[in-house]
């Protein structure tokens, strides 16, 4: 602890505060931050040794410990507390900046392996469940419906208790969020009918295939890419085909619906950064609620037209082939909860960790998915079938390193 005793008879004191700042990088405009943290004054006074000319001297500091006050201009507190007769004669004490980094990093590494697990956690839970109800109910546009209302509900909650700050927004973000959300409607809903047809695993492998259309899109839309980023979707691009070739449960419509959501998914984020940079100051978890809850509304009206005539007929079947409607109550709403779960906590690791390192955690997550899945479902899975897997996968982590690379020689 760092204090500074203007008048030594006095109680009051000025000190670094040990609370973290509790505002999150992502809450705040970059560019205002960078404005901030080069225009602010290191202390509350212009010319702190000014008031030396009082009659009672204050403290010497000392260059050192002047440049760890400056890296903290809002960090001073006034407050009542007992002192060590050391501080209240204004003798100067021991700082250690290192030790606290040091005491810090194993807290952020911890905060991280929770983070980490719960998004890994999370999504092994939804693809379960999820799959579970639609193999006794294969009406994925009902059940794609209630995850987007389960996720509305979810947000509506956490801001109406302010455990989420609710940002103010105009009809200009609504204007801009419509695109988004129409594509991430697709990509949800495609995904959703995929799971029904085909195993949960294939689906994910196919999903691998993403950053091709990301980098084929992106290059119609006037971006260009290195050779190298292109080399790199060639392992996809070539795993995937291998593994829908051996594919056991291969059905056509349901490759197709997972190649249509990732054709959703990348142009959601591609229309996400073309549309919604002005507003920076909405952060990631808030953004994703107000997607969902447009989505929910564009889904919706769809899916009662359909499949809703077919909603009941379906509905008692699955009663009588699993005997207790509330082992299949409990499925469609632990599909809903966790698909939101796990969409949330992947934005709040997004928050802690750079892009390149989410986009590695990402490709992890696909990998522990597609295992913890082919274990709870014993789907068969032929050699062939699991190198193509594993090549695709592998294609997706080089996709990675290099975009993400070449960001950083960018910058």
């Amino acid at each position: 602890m760092l204090s500074l005793s203007l008048i030594p008879s006095s109680n009051v004191t000025f000190s670094k505060s040990s609370y973290r700042n509790p505002f999150k990088s992502s809450l705040l405009d970059p560019n205002l931050v960078n404005r901030t943290q080069s225009h602010r004054n290191p202390l509350p006074f212009k010319n702190p040794t000014s008031i030396g000319s009082a009659a009672n001297p204050i403290s010497q500091i000392s260059k050192s410990d002047f440049g760890k006050i400056s890296k903290h201009p809002f960090g001073f507190s006034s407050r009542f507390s007992s002192q060590k007769p050391g501080a209240a004669t204004g003798a100067p004490q021991e700082s250690n900046p290192d030790g606290e980094i040091e005491a810090q990093k194993p807290n952020k590494t911890l905060k991280l392996a929770i983070v980490f697990g719960l998004w890994y956690f999370q999504n092994i839970v939804f693809n379960i469940y999820n799959k579970r109800a639609l193999n006794i109910f294969p009406y994925p546009w009902l059940l794609a419906t209630f995850q987007l209302f389960v996720g509305s509900v979810w947000m509506l909650v956490l801001w109406s208790l302010k455990i989420q700050p609710c940002p103010k927004i105009d009809k200009s973000f609504i204007i801009a969020l419509l695109g988004p959300a129409l594509f991430h409607t697709i990509g949800h809903i495609s995904a959703c009918v995929s799971f029904s047809k085909v195993a949960v695993s294939f689906t994910h492998v196919i999903k691998s295939a993403e950053p091709v259309f990301s980098v084929i899109f992106s290059s119609f839309l006037g971006d260009s890419y290195p050779l190298k980023v292109w080399l790199s979707i060639l392992p996809i691009v070539f795993g995937c085909s291998l593994a829908a070739v051996t594919e056991v449960s291969f059905n056509a419509q349901g490759l197709w619906c997972a190649m249509i959501s990732n054709f959703g998914f990348v142009l959601r984020n591609i229309y996400s950064k073309k549309s919604l940079q002005s507003f920076k100051e909405v952060n990631g978890l808030n953004l994703y609620g107000f997607i969902t809850m447009l989505s929910f509304l564009y889904l919706f009206p769809v899916a009662v037209f359909v499949e809703g005539s077919q909603w009941v007929g379906g509905y008692h079947k699955a009663i009588a082939s699993i005997g207790k409607p509330s082992t299949f109550y409990l499925w469609v709403m632990l599909s809903g909860i966790f698909y939101h779960l796990y969409n949330q906590s992947s934005y709040e690791a997004l928050d802690d960790i750079s892009p390149l390192t989410f986009s590695v955690g990402n490709t992890m997550k696909r990998v522990v998915v597609i295992v913890a899945t082919v274990l709870v479902f014993r789907n068969p899975v032929k050699p062939l079938n699991a190198l193509g897997s594993a090549i695709a996968i592998f294609g997706t982590f080089l996709y990675s390193q290099c975009t993400f690379r070449g960001i950083i020689l960018k910058q």
